[in-house]
């Protein structure tokens, strides 16, 4: 029996989300993909792994392949996809389709005809047990992709990268973006084992564009690179920004220049100087992907030569109109309202320098929130310090931390803090309580992001709905 959406996505919430059992190898999806006919094998990929920055380069990649395409001045565009996690308000986000997210009937579909994939293996023995929330999800993505006729899907590591469950794919390129601590309980404790798990997406002979910064990490990608005779663009070496300014409350607008005297004027669409690079790496992934001649051939894929033609104008129209929400995101003015997803300590010194370079001698009203296993202790000996007031909020998540238990480390940080729960009122508060030229800024948790996006959106509707009473 076919399920609706709101009975397809319960279904999925039935699983669990990401991090909740860990999984020790690739069985489940690839037998899942095998039952479906290998849809992953119908479409070419980009394939993203790190700590932070690999959502907003997946973006920024997908963005330019809209853009390109064999007559993209004639509007004969490439058919993209892009999977992405987590989501923050709808699950809906995580598989687009030409910039667009899957909409719930086509959402529905792909559920249906994955489950059906799992009952009749779990009932024939084949699979040990139900694959989990995130491999069911991967398995809709692909399957959707491929019945949609996509070309070319960037796929976003879910977390880690060896055992993820996008890492079925053979792309055309594989990218690390910067690696840092997050997740250790799964991927290790020291930055070698962290590269190690996201070096694990390189395959023989796919080029790999590696952004990775820490040199510990940049020597065990390069590695295993080697080790598999893939050829590594090091963005580090190979690019630089050059002439750059920033406006607008960290805009930035630069220079790109290439080590073979390639330059390009970028002006990222996304905030903070971290998206410097994150652009430059999305340029030199759209730059590894025009040099290719790819021979297509095997179960599903055209047997034919395939260029990708990626014009420079593409890749300038790509970086300006990616959209990446929740991240350094400016939502309001008068006061500012930024909201962030600064989940690890990395994204956190992020946002710090942000408040440094373009926030300084205004107020910061910060709200907080985020859920168990995360390194709340660094965080906020980052974030709590410099802030004019801190919120403790709880995002709707099974997963949250409670505000109670972050107040006396919130107290010995600041002596402005209080606790509301609800994210929504306690956005409310803050807003109401600060002056003009204060800002609220709220991070932590990608969940508690979500839950103040839909909160601005349902104020929105309801401040419409008033006007026109």
């Amino acid at each position: 029996m076919s399920l609706t959406y709101s009975q397809a996505v319960q279904r999925l919430e039935w699983l669990g989300h990401e991090g909740r059992s860990l999984k020790w190898d690739l069985n489940n999806v690839r037998t899942v993909l095998e039952r479906l006919g290998h849809p992953e094998r119908r479409f070419a990929s980009v394939h993203i792994a790190g700590t932070n920055g690999k959502g907003s380069v997946a973006a920024m990649v997908e963005s330019i392949l809209r853009a390109a395409g064999p007559s993209a001045s004639l509007g004969i565009n490439y058919r993209t996809g892009l999977y992405t996690s987590p989501h923050l308000e709808r699950i809906n986000e995580r598989i687009a389709l030409g910039g667009a997210s899957i909409g719930d009937a086509e959402f529905a579909a792909a559920f249906n005809a994955v489950a059906e994939a799992i009952e009749s293996l779990l009932a024939e023995g084949a699979l040990a047990n139900h694959p989990s929330f995130f491999e069911t999800l991967t398995a809709m993505a692909f399957w959707h992709f491929a019945q949609a006729g996509v070309e070319l899907a960037v796929l976003e590591v879910g977390m880690g990268g060896r055992l993820d469950a996008t890492n079925v794919v053979t792309p055309e390129v594989a990218v690390i973006t910067s690696i840092d601590f997050d997740h250790e309980r799964y991927l290790g404790n020291s930055i070698e084992q962290i590269a190690a798990e996201k070096a694990g997406i390189i395959k023989p002979g796919v080029p790999v564009v590696n952004a990775a910064e820490n040199p510990a990490a940049l020597e065990v990608v390069v590695a295993r690179a080697a080790e598999l005779g893939a050829p590594v663009v090091d963005v580090g070496k190979e690019y630089r920004a050059e002439d750059v300014k920033t406006s607008n409350f960290g805009r930035y607008e630069f220079t790109a220049c290439a080590a073979d005297g390639f330059r390009l004027r970028l002006s990222p669409s996304l905030r903070g100087r971290f998206q410097v690079r994150n652009a430059v790496t999305a340029l030199a992934v759209a730059r590894t992907l025009a040099h290719l001649r790819q021979v297509f051939g095997g179960l599903g894929r055209r047997p034919r030569e395939r260029d990708w033609s990626i014009p420079d104008q593409a890749i300038v129209t790509g970086v300006a109109n990616a959209y990446w929400p929740g991240r350094l995101e400016l939502v309001r003015r008068e006061p500012l309202v930024f909201l962030d997803g600064a989940h690890n300590p990395a994204g956190a010194r992020q946002a710090l320098r942000f408040w440094e370079e373009h926030l300084a001698g205004r107020r910061i009203h910060l709200i907080y929130g985020t859920v168990r296993e995360k390194a709340v202790g660094e965080i906020a000996e980052l974030l709590f310090p410099p802030a004019a007031s801190v919120t403790l909020a709880e995002p709707a998540s099974p997963r949250a931390a409670s505000a109670e238990t972050l107040l006396r480390l919130a107290r010995a940080l600041n002596s402005n803090v209080q606790v509301e729960r609800s994210p929504a009122r306690a956005l409310e508060l803050a807003i109401e309580a600060a002056a003009r030229d204060d800002v609220v800024f709220v991070t932590g948790s990608l969940f508690l992001v979500g839950d103040c996006r839909r909160a601005l959106a349902e104020a929105a509707r309801t401040a419409a709905v008033r006007a026109e009473a």
